[in-house]
């Protein structure tokens, strides 16, 4: 008889040891695997929403009042109270960057209205005087400062010179501007509009216009006119 040797049975094997290390995709990951794979997920999407300019936070933020808009009007036209004649006048006060007119009434001497060197004496005046409280809230401003007086023209100086106690040129241009304007809608221009204007020294005087650019861009350089060379005397 043959006798047949049979195999010996392998143990079976341990069921965690025929798990084997968790590789990819198998087993079920450790806690802390959890948590870090969450924080990546957080900070992936927190730096997708803030490149999308997505705001990240729900806390709404105070701006603040609107800024208010500078109206640059006035309900009326500012009057003196006096016993004496009133004259009407207008100045060309700054208001938002740019010139406007202002309707005022003025006192003036009786009898003496209409003389042209006054008239612009007064008007100067007006200009250096601070804008009343009306004006003021409104956005209105004068950048005339003093000491600035008026004179009338020289031996010499064409028809309707003005001759002021600085050279026009050293003024700001702003101030120059309001001057200009207020006198070429004045009985003080010299005609056409045109304001001449010389300073107190030998300088020849110059001829100034008051023109939509200037009114609204004050602070550049204001157009000239030419003038009629005067006569010489005989």
């Amino acid at each position: 008889m043959i006798r047949v040797r049979g195999q010996r049975r392998a143990p079976a094997p341990d069921a965690t040891a025929a798990a084997g290390p968790a590789g990819p995709g198998r087993g079920v990951p450790r806690p802390g695997a959890r948590r870090a794979a969450a924080a990546l997920a957080a900070a992936v999407a927190l730096a997708a929403a803030a490149g999308c300019g997505i705001r990240t936070t729900t806390v709404p933020v105070d701006a603040g009042p609107a800024p208010s808009r500078v109206p640059c009007t006035l309900s009326g036209k500012e009057t003196a109270t006096s016993s004496q004649p009133q004259l009407p006048v207008r100045v060309y006060l700054v208001c938002a960057s740019a010139l406007e007119a202002v309707d005022r009434t003025v006192t003036v001497s009786e009898g003496r209205t209409g003389d042209r060197v006054r008239t612009a004496r007064l008007l100067l005046g007006e200009l250096l005087e601070q804008p009343s409280a009306t004006e003021r809230e409104a956005g209105f401003t004068s950048l005339v400062r003093g000491p600035l007086t008026l004179s009338p023209a020289r031996d010499g100086d064409p028809a309707g010179t003005l001759r002021l106690s600085r050279q026009p040129g050293d003024l700001p241009a702003a101030a120059l501007a309001q001057v200009v304007c207020t006198l070429a809608e004045s009985p003080a221009a010299a005609g056409s509009g045109t304001v001449v204007l010389a300073g107190p020294g030998d300088d020849a005087p110059r001829g100034y216009r008051c023109t939509d650019s200037v009114r609204q861009r004050p602070d550049t350089a204001l157009p000239t006119a030419d003038l009629p060379i005067p006569a010489p005397a005989s």
